[in-house]
C-alpha cells in the first residue's frame, strides 16, 4: 500500500477526535472519508500531513514510518493536500502559485527559488508548472492573479500545486466546497481523470455525496 494507518489516535485532552484509526490505500485508489462535521476527518487528514502529532498508533507511507517526519517533508516523500479554505496567494499569478509545488522537487529550495537566486531552477520549476497547469485545464489563466478566478478555479490551482510536486498520494480536503452543481460536476471528471493519468491514489473529505459517489469506486 502506497499508505497505511496502524490503530492512529488524536486525543486533545480527554477527546478522542480519532480512535483507532486502521486503513490501507493502493496506489492509484480513488477513495472518500466521508461522515458529519466533528466526525475527525479532517483532524486524520492533518495526522497523515503532519500537522499533528498522532497520540497513539503510526503511519507508513510507502512501507515507512513517517511519524518522526517534519511537516515540510511530507510534500517532499510524495504526499500531496488541499485544504477546505482555498490557500492560495491571491496576487500571485497561478503559475507562481503552483510553482511553489514544483520549488518542492527542486535542489536550490523553496526560499532560493522563490528569491529568484537561481535563474537555472526558476525556469525548470516554472515549465513544471506550467505542465501543471495544463492537464487541469488553466492554461488559459496561467499569468491571471489567483484570487481573480471564482473559487471552483481556485480549488483546480490548488490541486495543481499539489500536482507540481510529483505525488504519490493526494489528499483533498473539501474540494467541492462552495461549488456549484456545474463546478462539482467538473471536479468529479478532474479526479477520475487524475487517477487515470497519473496512477496516483487519491483520497477525498467530501460532504456533496453526488460527488463522492462519481469521483471514488
Amino acid at each position: 500500500p502506497v499508505l497505511q494507518t496502524r490503530s492512529l489516535q488524536k486525543r486533545f485532552g480527554g477527546i478522542a477526535a480519532t480512535q483507532d484509526v486502521s486503513i490501507a490505500l493502493e496506489r492509484g485508489a480513488r477513495q472518500a472519508l466521508i461522515g458529519p462535521n466533528g466526525a475527525g476527518k479532517t483532524t486524520l487528514f492533518n495526522c497523515l500531513s503532519r500537522l499533528y502529532i498522532p497520540s497513539d498508533g503510526d503511519i507508513l507511507f510507502e512501507g515507512k514510518s513517517i511519524l518522526k517526519a517534519r511537516r515540510h517533508e511530507i510534500a517532499t516523500i510524495g504526499m500531496g493536500r488541499t485544504f477546505q479554505n482555498v490557500a492560495l496567494f491571491d496576487n500571485m499569478s497561478v503559475l507562481d502559485n503552483v510553482a511553489l509545488g514544483a520549488y518542492l522537487r527542486g535542489k536550490a529550495g523553496v526560499l532560493r527559488s522563490a528569491m529568484r537566486l537561481d535563474r537555472v531552477e526558476e525556469k525548470r520549476t516554472h515549465a513544471e508548472a506550467a505542465r501543471a497547469i495544463t492537464r487541469v485545464g488553466l492554461a488559459a489563466h496561467v499569468h491571471d492573479a489567483a484570487g481573480s478566478l471564482p473559487l471552483g478555479r481556485q480549488r483546480v490551482v490548488e490541486i495543481a500545486r499539489a500536482l507540481a510536486a510529483d505525488p504519490a498520494l493526494l489528499l483533498l480536503d473539501e474540494p467541492a466546497a462552495g461549488l456549484n452543481s456545474q463546478e462539482a460536476d467538473k471536479l468529479t471528471e478532474q479526479i477520475r481523470w487524475l487517477r487515470d493519468q497519473f496512477s496516483l491514489a487519491v483520497v477525498l473529505v467530501e460532504h456533496n455525496m453526488r460527488v463522492v459517489m462519481g469521483a471514488c469506486e
